[in-house]
């Protein structure tokens, strides 16, 4: 660090009483909950005040509010500060090792990823992982990961990627749908309710036109992730295309069958992406590597 950062960086007393005063909106508040006085409080705000050369709060009778740039600027510290306590406890929880921050698709990471990690950690004892889900796209730029999980194209500015596997998917439904409907044929699909998926929305359009089915518009229900589309299909709420590698289990206790036996290749494909400034960072290196030959090893078996 520079002796001119060094100059623009606040205590850690500064930045904690700042950020203790934005989320509370009071300095009251914010000084019971740091055990300090209010004088205290008000007087580390002050000091922060000086440095930035502007206020953050406006200072009504007995409230304070935050201005518009103390709002900004305390969304910033914020992530800041969590990114130190995550680190912190990465390194609490393994200090011998290190720590690899995952972001997951949910359905992918329950189904796929999670019963094989235990290899990993077998192989890789001193590394750490730490899981986190979710269905918004991922942001290297505002959230503290190491790597993601990516469908899709193989495009991510700023960031590598390294290429997983492909998908094929299946439309899937309880017997007793496939039955009630006479379902056998791709056309006969249209009789029958089919489940979408919100993160792809196309997809139902996308698999008639490949198996060469004519259709104005396509309704039905609206489910948020593969693992809901699946039970509700098994529920005999619809018809779902559903990954092939995600529904092994429910395949083979007939709990889904193939609504009708038309597979079709995905366009997009499961990545591991990373950021550009982690490609040395040890445990990165390793997951990588690992992860490429789980992905390997699972498509050979299924070729």
């Amino acid at each position: 660090m520079t002796l001119l950062s060094r100059r623009f960086l606040p205590s850690m007393s500064v930045l904690a009483a700042f950020e203790s005063a934005a989320r509370l909106q009071s300095f009251t508040a914010s000084a019971a909950e740091l055990h300090l006085t209010q004088s205290a409080v008000s007087r580390q705000i002050r000091s922060l005040e000086d440095l930035l050369g502007a206020e953050l709060f406006v200072r009504e009778r007995q409230t304070v509010r935050l201005t518009a740039a103390g709002e900004a600027y305390a969304h910033e510290i914020r992530r800041a500060l969590q990114q130190i306590a995550t680190a912190t406890l990465g390194f609490r929880a393994n200090p011998q090792g290190g720590t690899l921050n995952l972001a997951i698709l949910p359905t992918f990471g329950t189904r796929w990823l999670a019963p094989r990690l235990p290899k990993f950690q077998t192989a890789h004892p001193g590394i750490t992982i730490n899981l986190s889900t979710r269905l918004a796209p991922f942001d290297f730029q505002r959230d503290p990961l190491d790597a993601a999980i990516h469908f899709g194209s193989p495009e991510w500015s700023g960031a590598k990627l390294d290429f997983l596997m492909k998908e094929t998917v299946v439309p899937a439904c309880s017997p007793e749908l496939r039955a009630r409907f006479k379902l056998r044929n791709p056309a006969d699909l249209l009789a029958a309710p089919l489940v979408h998926l919100v993160s792809r929305p196309d997809a139902w359009e996308r698999w008639l036109r490949a198996a060469g089915v004519e259709f104005d518009e396509v309704h039905g229900m609206l489910v948020d992730q593969f693992a809901v589309a699946a039970q509700a299909a098994i529920a005999g709420l619809g018809v779902a295309l559903l990954p092939t590698f995600l529904i092994e289990a429910e395949l083979a206790r007939q709990d889904l069958v193939l609504a009708v036996d038309k597979p079709m290749k995905s366009a997009d494909n499961y990545y591991l992406a990373w950021p550009v400034s982690r490609e040395t960072y040890p445990p990165l290196q390793a997951f990588r590597q690992w992860i490429q030959d789980e992905a390997r090893s699972d498509d050979l078996s299924a070729a």
